[in-house]
């Protein structure tokens, strides 16, 4: 038996829930998660196969609203400069 782990950075605890694969390799997401996650026709789920366990993580969207603001309030110049400053420290 397998399982498919359903999962969401978001998320605080897992939900397992048992489906079955068809022939032409079909599955169905359970109501609970589609609600959960505003899942519906046409989005789109990205899989991550690790060896062991099968993600599967919705994609939002408008990715790119997602993002937007992601780094507001950080001086991520900054950082990145003394970064390489670090680097080129390292390397003398």
């Amino acid at each position: 038996m397998r399982f498919i782990s359903l999962s969401c950075k978001m998320c605080e605890r897992r939900i397992i829930m048992q489906t079955a694969i068809t022939r032409r390799g079909q599955t169905v997401i359970p109501a609970p998660i589609r609600k959960r996650y505003q899942i519906s026709e046409g989005d789109h789920l990205v899989w991550l196969d690790d060896g062991r366990t099968i993600q599967v993580i919705p994609v939002p969207a408008d990715a790119v609203r997602e993002l937007r603001g992601l780094g507001r309030g950080e001086k991520l110049v900054e950082k990145l400069l003394a970064a390489r400053r670090e680097d080129r420290d390292h390397e003398r």
